[in-house]
């Protein structure tokens, strides 16, 4: 399989401006530059759909330019949106765009320039006055051409500033400069990004008469039941994580609905076609086991926080299955049971009020049923004294008491 049927197979391609061309350069050893605008403190899932794109350049032996868009996020992109960007500070623009160097060096080989490079468009955008950048840059494309844009026609009923509007014109001088200093004759983007793109191309043309470079776009990640990838309860799913952490990033691609985890297979992983075949079947006639999904959130888990942090993941993952509660920290059991009913006490509390408090019963009748019938364990163990308190000696790591009502209902209990 080719490089381009590979990624057609893993739905990894929506628009290609000359698929001639860019198979021509497919021939040899090719250079392809994809741009991240450091707009946040970390990377998203999002961002790890180009990323693996173009670690798959990166396997078939193309060469690799990761621009961070230290420049070019402080204007703001106006793709995907109806309003404007908050802008960023020149402070925060370059610390965000730190991090970012540092999360794609993760999932990108930087051990050689032949292999990859990374660079701030910033470097050179700040060094472009304002008469070079309209006579040598904003020359070359029209307003009627940057208008018929849907990046910007999409905008014009609720208004644009010129700041965003000039973005496509930068973004088109990042191409230009990358074609001119890295032999750079192949973009990748977003499908947000096709009219950021082919302005690239067209300035390209238009300052050099060369017409080789060319584009490629990748489609929007969905789910099936039609709501957005990528989004959990508590917001953006990231890479970094502080923000998202490991145990919560698993359980995200773990509880994947059986439709959706053969796409996210494709697209997610580098498993071979045979191997994502198997899954498929395996899924299809034994739904219950989730070894699709197992795999899935095994795979993601360690390519994006490394095989360690997997096995804690794994680790918590059957200790809360078991019930042995005890053999996790205070800190993991908090990172397990995040979102889950919860209380903080600042005293001592007799079990049945805490029952109630928690939510774990709607009445200290009904918590004392609950306890008189076994359906209540703290820590894993059962109880059923009434008079039992809850203090600091008998939590986990004197701070959190986990409470299980039944076989799958859990509440927390901090103690402060």
């Amino acid at each position: 399989m080719s490089l381009l049927e590979e990624l057609k197979w893993r739905g990894l391609v929506k628009d290609i401006t000359d698929e001639e061309l860019i198979n021509k350069a497919f021939e040899e050893k090719a250079t392809i530059y994809c741009g991240f605008d450091p707009t946040a403190e970390s990377l998203h899932i999002g961002h790890l759909v180009p990323i693996m794109v173009l670690s798959h350049f990166q396997r078939y032996g193309h060469r690799i330019v990761a621009l961070v868009g230290g420049g070019t996020g402080l204007i703001g992109d106006p793709s995907g949106r109806n309003s404007e960007r908050q802008l960023l500070t020149i402070d925060d623009s370059l610390r965000y765009a730190e991090g970012i160097k540092d999360q794609l060096s993760r999932f990108l080989d930087f051990s050689d320039p032949n292999k990859t490079v990374m660079v701030n468009n910033y470097d050179w955008l700040k060094t472009i006055d304002v008469i070079t950048y309209l006579r040598d840059f904003g020359k070359n494309l029209s307003v009627n051409y940057m208008l018929a844009k849907e990046v910007v026609a999409s905008r014009l009923e609720t208004g644009i500033s010129y700041t965003e509007f000039s973005y496509m014109l930068i973004q088109a001088i990042d191409f230009l400069t990358l074609y001119q200093r890295e032999n750079c004759k192949l973009q990748l983007g977003g499908s947000d990004q096709w009219g950021n793109i082919t302005a690239g191309i067209e300035m390209i043309r238009k300052v050099t008469g060369n017409s080789d470079a060319v584009g490629i776009t990748i489609p929007l990640i969905t789910k099936s039941d039609g709501t957005k990838f990528g989004k959990s309860a508590g917001g953006s799913l990231w890479l970094d994580g502080e923000l998202t952490t490991p145990y919560q990033f698993y359980q995200y691609f773990f509880n994947t609905a059986d439709a959706d985890v053969i796409n996210y297979l494709k697209v997610f992983t580098f498993l071979s076609k045979e191997e994502i075949n198997e899954l498929e079947r395996e899924t299809l006639d034994n739904p219950g086991e989730r070894k699709a999904q197992k795999r899935l959130a095994a795979e993601l888990t360690k390519m994006v926080h490394g095989e360690e942090v997997l096995e804690e993941v794994l680790k918590m993952c059957d200790v809360l299955f078991r019930g042995s509660i005890r053999e996790l920290s205070a800190k993991q059991l908090s990172v397990c049971l995040d979102g889950v009913p919860n209380i903080e006490i600042n005293e001592d509390l007799n079990i049945v009020d805490a029952l109630v408090n928690v939510g774990a019963a709607v009445s200290k009748r009904e918590a004392r049923e609950f306890l008189r019938n076994g359906s209540i364990a703290l820590n894993g163990d059962k109880v059923f004294d009434e008079s039992l308190m809850i203090t600091k000696e008998i939590a986990i790591d004197e701070k959190v008491v986990v409470v299980k009502r039944g076989k799958r209902n859990y509440y927390l209990i901090k103690l402060n």
